[in-house]
C-alpha cells in the first residue's frame, strides 16, 4: 500500500461537481479580477471567522508583510515571534525592515507565552502569534501582554482555519489575522491565495488600497502598493470549500483522535492539545529521537512523511545576518531535529490510517 503524506485529489473529487460548476460559472462570467466572487468570499469568510472585514489577497505571505506595512512597523522596530515557525512568518516582518525577536515554543509547538515579556524592549512594537500545525495558541495570555505593553497583535493563521481558543476563532484576537489558502491548507484553493481579517474598518480599507497598486481609484495611486489580489476563480472555488468546512474539520479531528488512541510506541511522542484551545489538525506531528530511521522505515512500507520544519528560521542562510548560531534556541532546534508529520488528509480511508498505525506501532 502506498500512502502519501498529504494528497489533494480526494478533496477535489468529494465535491467535484460543485467545483466544476463554480469554475465554469466564473469562466463564463467574463470577469476575472476583483468581482462578485471575491466580494462574496470576503463577506462569507469574515462571517465564518467572526470578523467584521475580510480582504482577499494573492498569498499568505502577502497577508503578513502587508499587515505589518499597514500597521507602520518597519526599520528600527522589533516584532516578537516564535522561533520554530515556518520562515514565511519571519519574512512578513523582515520585508518591512523590522527585526524578528525569537521566543522558544511550548509543549504544544506554539509560542511560550511565559517567555514573551523578557524579550520586550522599547523597540518592541508587535507580537506575531503563529497557530502552528492547526492548534490555537494561548491567546488569553498573549492579549493580556499586548494590552499591558501597548503592542500590536498580528496572528498567522495559515494553518489554523477554524481553530478556536476559549470559543473565539484564531485571527480575531488582534489587529489583523493573516490566512493562506495554499492548496494544502485546511481551507485550500487550487493555486495561491490569501486574506486578512480585521475588525478595524480603516485597516480593511488600507489593505484594499495596498493590494491594488496602492490605488483607491484606478490610476490614482496614494502609496507604493502591491499587486496582491485574490482572483475570481480562486475566490469562487474557496466559497465552495468554505461551505463544507465544518464537515472537513470534523473529519480531520476524527482522524487525529484515532491516531492518538491507537498509536502505542514508546519511541514516539504524540501531540497534545492545550486546555481551552482546540486544533483543526492541519498536521499530525509526532516526535522521534530516531527520526531518520523512522522516515526510512516508513518509506520502505510505502508511507510518506514530511518534516515541518527541518531548519528553523534563525539557522537559515536567509537570516544568517541576524547572527544566531546552533544552540541559540535549544527547544526549537530539538523540535527541528525530531518532529515528523505523518499522513493526514481529508479523504484518508480507515484502511489507510490503520496501515499507518500498525506500521508506527511496529517501529523498533
Amino acid at each position: 500500500m502506498d500512502i502519501m503524506a498529504n494528497r489533494l485529489d480526494r478533496g477535489f473529487y468529494k465535491y467535484q461537481s460543485e467545483f466544476e460548476n463554480k469554475a465554469l460559472d466564473v469562466l463564463r462570467s467574463g470577469w476575472y479580477v476583483l468581482g462578485k466572487e471575491v466580494e462574496s468570499f470576503e463577506k462569507e469568510f469574515a462571517a465564518y471567522t467572526g470578523s467584521k472585514y475580510c480582504v482577499g489577497l494573492a498569498s499568505g505571505l502577502d497577508a503578513l508583510w502587508l499587515a505589518f506595512r499597514i500597521l507602520g512597523i518597519g526599520k528600527g522596530d522589533e516584532v516578537i515571534v516564535q522561533a520554530n515557525t515556518y520562515i514565511a512568518s519571519v519574512m512578513g516582518i523582515t520585508i518591512n525592515g523590522a527585526t524578528p525577536v525569537f521566543v522558544e515554543p511550548d509543549a504544544f509547538f506554539n509560542i511560550d507565552t511565559d517567555a514573551i515579556e523578557q524579550k520586550i524592549t522599547d523597540k518592541t512594537k508587535a507580537i506575531l502569534v503563529v497557530h502552528l500545525y492547526g492548534q490555537a495558541a494561548k491567546m488569553d495570555a498573549v492579549t493580556d501582554i499586548c494590552k499591558r505593553h501597548k503592542l500590536r497583535l498580528v496572528e498567522d493563521c495559515a494553518q489554523s482555519h477554524g481553530a478556536c481558543f476559549g470559543g473565539k476563532m484564531t485571527g480575531t484576537f488582534g489587529d489583523i489575522g493573516c490566512f493562506s489558502f495554499y492548496p494544502s491548507k485546511n481551507l485550500g484553493g487550487f493555486g495561491d491565495g490569501g486574506a486578512i481579517v480585521t475588525d478595524d474598518e480603516a485597516i480593511a480599507a488600507d489593505m484594499k488600497m495596498y493590494r491594488n497598486y496602492g490605488s483607491e481609484k484606478r490610476y490614482y495611486n496614494k502609496v507604493v502598493g502591491a499587486n496582491s489580489r485574490l482572483d475570481e476563480l480562486q475566490a469562487g472555488l474557496l466559497r465552495v470549500r468554505l461551505l463544507h468546512m465544518e464537515e472537513l474539520t470534523e473529519e480531520r479531528r476524527t482522524l487525529a483522535a484515532k491516531y492518538t488512541e491507537s498509536i502505542h510506541n514508546d519511541k514516539l511522542i504524540l501531540p497534545t492539545v492545550r486546555e481551552g484551545a482546540d486544533s483543526v489538525w492541519h498536521q499530525y506531528v509526532i516526535r522521534c529521537e530516531e527520526r531518520d530511521k523512522l522516515i526510512s522505515y516508513l518509506k520502505d512500507k510505502g508511507i510518506g512523511s514530511i518534516i515541518h520544519y527541518p531548519i528553523p528560521p534563525h539557522l537559515s542562510e536567509a537570516y544568517a545576518y541576524l547572527g544566531y548560531k546552533a544552540g541559540s534556541f535549544v527547544i526549537t532546534e530539538n523540535y527541528a531535529n525530531t518532529v515528523l508529520s505523518i499522513p493526514m488528509y481529508n479523504g484518508m480511508t480507515a484502511e489507510e490510517q490503520q496501515y499507518v498505525i500498525e506500521a508506527l506501532n511496529a517501529f523498533s
